[in-house]
């Protein structure tokens, strides 16, 4: 399933001109879903109508899909019915997303509406919703899943309860998303906004890491920012993401030499199918490298997980072979030529056996 990234405004709290400049500027970067809350509205049906239509239809035209997060005040609010969903259809919206649920039964019968809109699941509960939508013969292809965001400090999601969540959705094959924390973010849905990310271990991250995160699990198919406004510099890191490869930012020691170098950016790498639990070997560049000499440095220190080691000289045929550890040791045949910045640990476990990554 393709991957995305996203955006996510909210029309009661900000003004049309401002929302319309960030729209235009993360579209020219690649991001193309939007999700908008309608948790907040309070205007009447006209007035929410106008104001909604405005927006959807700049996103329409910038290449955005858009979700609506609705509730069920929101239908009282509007004086509209689950059994009728032309007003969203209206509205330009392509799906609305649930908050709260029903009964199986209906959610199923939601993904056959005759708009083709997408119904889109609260993902942040390790219970057997998803089974028992499913088991009323939902129309798959148009049923999503989202998790929540959080903005209150100390309040998201943790690491293995966001696995076990999002397992079901992938399972059965669903397109899925989530949320990630702009440090520059204001705006929100609720006048508490200690950022909006789905992971409590992503709140005060680089955008760019929690992105990389996300996708890097292999769950998560859309990545969204929680909050309003992202900065131009969060827009254009997250942008750089690959969706698709594990890429790894090297902090170079010193004496790094330009063949290390090459080696580290320009290669692809993979780890071996037969794995070592003390370092992720990539062995394949040893024979592209293997007449490129490389004198030792930085050889007499004990390695940590995470450095990033290269055979040097001494080592006869692993010359070259680049390395990334995961148990400390030494080895004076392999040179110290950088380290994987602490806040991108984490994903070193997420390079299996055969994974695909690249060093920067």
């Amino acid at each position: 399933m393709k991957r995305r990234i996203g955006v996510s405004i909210y029309p009661d709290h900000s003004e049309f001109e401002a929302d319309k400049r960030y729209l235009e500027k993360a579209a020219k970067l690649g991001f193309s879903r939007i999700f908008m809350s309608m948790l907040e509205v309070t205007d009447g049906k006209e007035a929410v109508r106008q104001k909604f239509q405005r927006i959807i239809n700049l996103a329409k035209s910038l290449g955005y899909e858009t979700i609506l997060d609705i509730a069920p005040a929101i239908f009282e609010e509007l004086e509209i019915s689950y059994d009728d969903l032309s007003f969203f259809h209206e509205l330009g919206a392509d799906g609305i997303r649930l908050d709260v649920g029903f009964d199986g039964s209906k959610e199923a019968m939601l993904t056959f509406n005759p708009f083709g809109l997408a119904i889109e699941l609260n993902m942040s509960n390790d219970v057997a919703y998803l089974d028992n939508i499913l088991t009323y013969q939902a129309n798959k292809p148009f049923l999503y899943g989202c998790h929540n965001f959080y903005p209150q400090e100390g309040t998201a999601l943790p690491y293995d309860f966001f696995v076990r969540c999002s397992e079901r959705f992938k399972q059965q094959g669903l397109k899925t998303a989530a949320f990630v924390n702009s440090q520059t973010g204001k705006i929100g849905p609720w006048n508490i906004n200690d950022g909006l990310p789905t992971l409590e271990m992503h709140r005060h991250l680089p955008i760019e890491i929690q992105t990389n995160h996300l996708f890097a699990t292999g769950l998560i198919d859309d990545v969204v920012i929680g909050n309003a406004y992202a900065s131009d510099e969060e827009l254009a890191a997250m942008a750089g993401v690959n969706p698709y490869q594990l890429e790894l930012t090297v902090d170079y020691v010193p004496k790094v030499n330009e063949v290390e170098k090459e080696i580290v950016e320009t290669c692809q790498h993979f780890r071996r199918g037969d794995i070592t639990s003390q370092v992720i070997r990539s062995t394949e560049v040893r024979k592209r490298f293997a007449r490129a000499a490389n004198p030792p440095h930085d050889n007499l220190v004990a390695f940590k997980r995470g450095d990033v080691v290269i055979g040097n000289d001494d080592f006869g045929k692993y010359k070259n072979e680049l390395q990334i550890v995961l148990a400390s040791h030494t080895d004076k045949r392999k040179n110290l030529v950088g380290t994987i910045t602490e806040d991108e640990l984490v994903m070193l476990d997420f390079i299996l056996p055969w994974s695909k990554f690249r060093l920067k």
